[in-house]
């Protein structure tokens, strides 16, 4: 009997591996390769180029709305006297959110052990970049004078204008560039060995050169893999307490200052928990159809599915209780400032947006307690996108808090043009883009750490099946 239809008959009956195995399909290490490659090596089909189009349009939507920004400034967003933060730092903080879950899932799972993180890691990973690279950009354009921002770094000038340093805006700065650059490098250590992969498959010579030159002499020897684990641990220990730094640096942008409904200490657990919530949320809302369209189910299969769904409904639930929480506060400190601010959250002219953030992002989550749910790709997929519909929401809210101060009489309401809505479309429009150039032009599953995790990698496989679950801690479907 074959290795694999061995594997495919015993997994219907051993009860352990009913617990839904990380590769399916009795694949070997051969088949794992096919399976990713073939998206990067077939040709061109016409649906990515559709879709591509469509992106290529947003991103010229942005393209235009900050062309616009810079020829007119600032005055053509929605911004008035009381709201002097809109859309820009909505979109910013969403932004920054978004790429959380690709370092949780690379490094913290990583070190934790958790093997079922290597069917998804390396889209995770790419997504961070790309949303960090989204979110850079509204910093950028939000100063208006785009042409001045070498002024917020340290460095000399003529003007001797130094960055106040007090400032969480400066902090900002530090922690997303150092955010994306870990990142970078962990994303790109993560790839050479399928860089290698693709070289030696490819057959055109620019594709080989190109594959080859950022694939830097990997031969897999020995050596090879030991210098490659220690910088992949080393950089997985770095990037580790940036997931928890990073969103927490973020909301000190609203939580130093003295205005009623920012002015509080749960800000950073309550952001980093956000983060982690639209993060995983977002993940899903790629990977679902993707592994659909690219013929992934094999590799990124409902065990992985579940697992981030159950991390959803955690993180959600941990969001949830800050709602409840800041409303605790505002009603135990006494101060009626800061009771007015979240009474006119909920009640006041933005009751809408606080109404469809509750719904999406208390609510939502809910739904996977349901087993039936979490395992569903379809209803897990509607429900990511009314995660990140509410985590969208959940910025806007906190930001537009602006609009009612200490004063009465310079109170005003903040209504978007179609500039901000524009740019906000149009930062979609540069994620989709980057995402897509990804997909078909390298290997969007870690061909060689789910190779790790199958069966073929244990030394004292006989070409039975063996079970990979029992030795390792917290691989078991339950402690995700």
């Amino acid at each position: 009997m074959s290795t694999k239809v061995y594997t495919e008959t015993h997994q219907l009956s051993d009860p352990v591996a009913e617990r839904a195995p990380l590769v399916l399909g009795g694949l070997d290490f051969h088949d794992v390769t096919e399976i990713v490659a073939k998206p990067v090596e077939d040709k061109i089909q016409p649906l990515w180029v559709l879709a591509f189009l469509g992106a290529l349009t947003l991103l010229g939507v942005y393209g235009i709305s900050v062309a616009w920004l810079v020829w007119e400034g600032t005055g053509i967003w929605g911004l008035n006297n009381p709201v002097d933060w809109g859309w820009a730092i909505v979109n910013f903080v969403f932004w920054v959110g978004i790429g959380h879950a690709g370092t949780l899932i690379s490094a913290i799972l990583f070190l934790f052990r958790q093997k079922w993180r290597t069917g998804i890691n390396r889209a995770a990973e790419a997504m961070t970049l790309f949303a960090v690279a989204c979110a850079l950009s509204f910093p950028t354009i939000h100063v208006g004078r785009i042409w001045l921002l070498p002024w917020v770094f340290p460095i000399p000038n003529q003007m001797w204008v130094w960055p106040n340093f007090r400032s969480p805006l400066l902090w900002d700065v530090f922690a997303v560039s150092i955010y994306g650059t870990v990142s970078l490098l962990f994303w790109y250590t993560g790839l050479i060995p399928d860089l290698a992969t693709m070289r030696d498959r490819a057959k055109g010579k620019i594709a080989r050169f190109a594959y080859g030159f950022f694939a830097l002499g990997w031969r897999g020897s020995h050596r090879h893999w030991i210098n490659y684990e220690s910088a992949y641990g080393i950089l997985a220990g770095l990037s580790t307490p940036l997931v928890l730094s990073v969103h927490t640096i973020v909301s000190f942008d609203f939580a130093v200052s003295q205005i009623p409904g920012w002015h509080t200490t749960i800000f950073p657990p309550y952001f980093v928990a956000g983060a982690v919530f639209s993060g995983f949320a977002m993940v899903l809302t790629l990977m679902i159809p993707t592994r659909v369209i690219f013929g992934l189910k094999e590799l990124i299969t409902t065990r992985h599915i579940e697992n981030m769904a159950k991390i959803i409904l955690l993180t959600g639930s941990m969001v949830g209780y800050a709602y409840a929480m800041e409303f605790f506060i505002a009603w135990y400190s006494g101060n009626p400032y800061e009771q007015f601010a979240f009474i006119n959250r909920m009640f006041g002219p933005y009751w809408w947006a606080y109404a469809t953030m509750i719904s999406c992002n208390v609510i939502t989550p809910q739904f996977f307690w349901i087993k039936k749910f979490r395992t569903d790709p379809v209803i897990v997929f509607v429900l990511s996108i009314f995660v990140n519909i509410g985590m969208w929401f959940e910025r806007f809210v906190i930001t537009i808090t602006l609009s009612a101060d200490y004063l009465p009489s310079s109170w005003g309401y903040y209504t978007p043009t179609i500039w901000d809505l524009g740019c906000l479309i149009g930062s979609f429009g540069l994620f989709f883009t980057l995402f897509l150039l990804f997909v078909k032009f390298l290997p969007m599953v870690a061909i060689a750490e789910v190779k790790a995790v199958m069966p073929q990698a244990n030394p004292h496989w006989d070409g039975y099946h063996h079970d990979d679950h029992d030795d390792e801690p917290g691989n078991d479907e339950e402690a995700a």
